[in-house]
């Protein structure tokens, strides 16, 4: 990360989720919920499995710190950095709600309807991504990567300027399936949309590298 200030908020979200599930472990019930299927029913697992969870905001902390280091295309990092300084931050914070959720449902069970707020999170997640993604250079870590947007800076910029706006259409529609439908509907709309929108671009990008190739 380029941003000192966002390296430093990045490790201090890790930190302070840690500290949070360190007070509230010894309280937390010996079940709590993992798992929130579409159909609104509720997988539970041992408490301890919330330290798994916790276990990813500092070792994603650290992965971000150290992958544009490592990239073979690290120069490219220089001019999305912006972009890729705030995604870190993103899913700190994106884990971070992910276990509050999961804290509060613990002691309240029932109260929130759980997959609809990861939904409509997502949804979110999807429409900001959608706004970045064509600003995101050629790199070995981020973006759509498949041997035809690697092998060539062109279909790179082509396929992320597409993707940009099929995810973002993704997210816009995602949200108001979320608001207007129930959320097994929502769920099955997420999946289709997502993986679609995917399978599109993957088949331009081959196509787009084939034709540079003749």
């Amino acid at each position: 990360m380029k941003n000192k200030k966002l390296r430093i908020l990045t490790y201090g979200i890790a930190a302070l989720v840690f500290l949070i599930v360190a007070i509230l472990y010894p309280r937390l019930p010996d079940q709590i919920p993992t798992h929130w299927n579409f159909d609104g029913s509720v997988t539970y697992g041992s408490r301890s499995n919330i330290w798994s969870l916790t276990a990813m905001l500092p070792l994603f902390a650290i992965l971000f710190d150290i992958m544009p280091h490592i990239d073979p295309r690290r120069q490219n990092y220089q001019r999305f950095s912006r972009f890729y300084d705030g995604f870190c931050v993103g899913m700190q914070l994106f884990l971070a709600i992910v276990i509050g959720i999961l804290i509060r449902e613990s002691f309240f069970p029932g109260q929130i309807q759980v997959t609809r707020i990861i939904v409509v999170m997502l949804a979110v997640m999807f429409l900001l991504i959608g706004n970045y993604l064509p600003k995101i250079q050629s790199n070995f870590y981020m973006g759509i990567k498949n041997p035809w947007t690697l092998s060539s800076d062109e279909v790179w910029r082509k396929s992320h300027r597409l993707g940009g706006r099929l995810y973002a259409v993704c997210g816009i529609f995602i949200l108001l399936s979320s608001l207007l439908l129930p959320v097994s509907a929502s769920g099955v709309i997420l999946l289709i949309l997502v993986i679609g929108s995917t399978l599109v671009v993957t088949l331009a990008s081959w196509l787009w590298w084939r034709k540079e190739q003749n």
